[in-house]
């Protein structure tokens, strides 16, 4: 089970469909939050423009359209859906198998919850990190980095590279973990990511390969971050750095 926290913590489900579709195809139920409200099929929606600095006094920015909360609920259904009767996913569903996962915002919101409920295993963060403590954050990215401390499964975070805006603080977060094991891995790809090429791109294989590992117990996922020769550790595109592994 693999939920997901949307890019801007957005409420279109849809927007990281080309990512979250690769996942989906290798056994992983996938529940991203919002609705489908982009690719085939959809009527595109305008975004709300920021009014220019002249306009701008008093302007207070509108509440993110998804929340934290909503990936523990996601996985509240996905656990009852396996258990009733008639359900699609009737006892087909791993339920010790948990991973909280997004992109910047949606990043945020899968660490949050990951400090909160025991039942995620582990965390894949995207283009993602928390705000330095005493910063001004964006509504929906409360988490403050003393939080990290209660991380209780590993994490890897999948960055961009130092053009991407959420380095700085991505890279600092793999820092100050230390209670379970973590891993960073840098594609120089910038805050998109690989998100919108076909099948997720290289990033997508990455998460897969850390779900493979860290949910199903598959020494192939491991080998992409294990050892002195691992898949990562030779891929002279990415950069690495790892502990507790």
């Amino acid at each position: 089970i693999v939920v997901w926290g949307n890019g801007g913590c957005a409420g279109d489900g849809a927007g990281q469909r080309l990512h979250l579709a690769e996942i989906a195809s290798h056994g992983y139920l996938v529940i991203a939050n919002g609705g489908i409200k982009s690719g085939p099929g959809t009527t595109p929606i305008p975004r709300p423009r920021t009014p220019p600095p002249e306009q701008a006094a008093g302007f207070v920015p509108p509440p993110p359209e998804s929340s934290a909360e909503q990936l523990t609920q996601a996985i509240n259904w996905a656990i009852a859906e396996n258990a009733r009767q008639g359900s699609a996913y009737f006892g087909k569903l791993d339920t010790n198998a948990v991973a909280v996962s997004g992109w910047s915002c949606g990043g945020v919101q899968a660490l949050t919850i990951a400090t909160r409920d025991p039942r995620v295993k582990t965390a894949v963060i995207h283009n993602s990190g928390l705000f330095p403590d005493g910063q001004a954050r964006m509504r929906g990215m409360e988490l403050t980095k003393s939080e990290l401390a209660k991380l209780g499964s590993p994490v890897i975070y999948i960055l961009g590279g130092p053009t991407d805006i959420a380095y700085a603080n991505g890279m600092d977060d793999f820092v100050r973990i230390g209670g379970v094991p973590a891993a960073v891995a840098n594609l120089a790809v910038g805050h998109t990511g690989t998100f919108f090429q076909p099948n997720g791109g290289k990033a997508a294989q990455v998460a897969l390969a850390w779900l493979d590992w860290r949910l199903k117990g598959r020494r192939e996922g491991a080998a992409w971050f294990v050892g002195t020769k691992c898949k990562l550790c030779t891929d002279a595109e990415w950069k690495i750095e790892v502990k507790g592994l």
